[in-house]
């Protein structure tokens, strides 16, 4: 066979593979089993599975909306402030390390520890976020720490920057055997309540668990490993406004870590969104 013809056939089989595999590589990530039975086309919208050796900065930032030089939530009694140098990407996983170090922030106070987050919002409070989503199935792999004291979440906050309505996919604030999952949103009066789920088991610092979220018009049904956790039905709670993704390790929160602990790390292996 001359040269130029088996170039042409190599090229050739190239080409099959790459549309067999799928030429985004997504075709190896299954649907959800939560979503096997459901009609529609369900489709990976979003995805990251950390493969590479740095935060894809196209599809993340390393804090909060309102992001000065790094950032912190004060209006829930944490103890960190968020800096870049704690986020990195490396073995196919991302880690969100917390460690007791004393921090100035630009907000003026004094923060005993630093911590990492990471968000598909913006970079400051002017620009626009890198990616938001309205309904769907969103789910990701993490494995939380078992230290006491640190507070792991996985949740969406409305594109607009202002809080309710706010979806909390995953939280563990004060044991690493118990998850919470959460919706916030204001009434016909304007008042905010939230509804809250709760899920025990063995513990969940052991290994990856994979914690979801289906966010559908007329309900949401949040799911821990595949099953069924927690459901809410009621229209007027449902969030119907551009959300984005936020996973964050946050310090304290309800009970500050003991003298031992000066270090704690979470790990996501992956993160994806789907939508029909």
């Amino acid at each position: 066979m001359p040269w130029s013809t088996r170039l042409m056939a190599a090229l050739a089989l190239f080409t099959l593979l790459v549309v067999a595999c799928g030429a985004d590589g997504t075709a190896h990530i299954p649907v959800p089993p939560a979503l096997a039975s459901r009609p529609g086309n369900w489709r990976l919208v979003f995805h990251d599975e950390f493969s590479g050796s740095r935060l894809n900065r196209d599809d993340w930032t390393t804090c909060y909306d309102w992001n000065r030089g790094g950032c912190t939530n004060s209006s829930s009694n944490e103890l960190e402030w968020y800096l870049p140098g704690q986020v990195s990407v490396e073995g196919g996983h991302l880690s969100l390390t917390a460690e007791r170090r004393t921090t100035p922030g630009t907000d003026g106070q004094v923060h005993p520890w630093t911590s990492g987050m990471i968000s598909t919002g913006r970079d400051h409070w002017y620009a626009r976020p890198r990616r938001t989503f309205t309904y769907g199935y969103v789910e990701a792999a993490i494995r939380i720490p078992p230290q006491r004291g640190m507070a792991p979440q996985f949740w969406l906050m409305p594109a607009s920057r202002y809080t309710p309505p706010e979806l909390d996919i995953m939280e563990s604030l004060t044991s690493t055997r118990e998850v919470s999952m959460y919706v916030h949103w204001r009434n016909r009066q304007g008042e905010e309540r939230q509804q809250k789920g709760s899920y025990t088991s063995s513990g969940f610092a052991d290994r990856y668990h994979v914690f979801a979220v289906l966010w559908q018009a007329d309900e949401l049904i949040w799911y821990v490993d595949g099953i069924e956790r927690f459901r809410v039905t009621d229209r007027e709670r449902i969030p119907r406004v551009p959300m984005e993704i936020l996973i964050n390790l946050a310090v304290g929160i309800k009970q500050p870590p003991p003298s031992s602990v000066d270090t704690a790390q979470m790990r996501v292996d992956w993160v994806r969104v789907w939508q029909r």
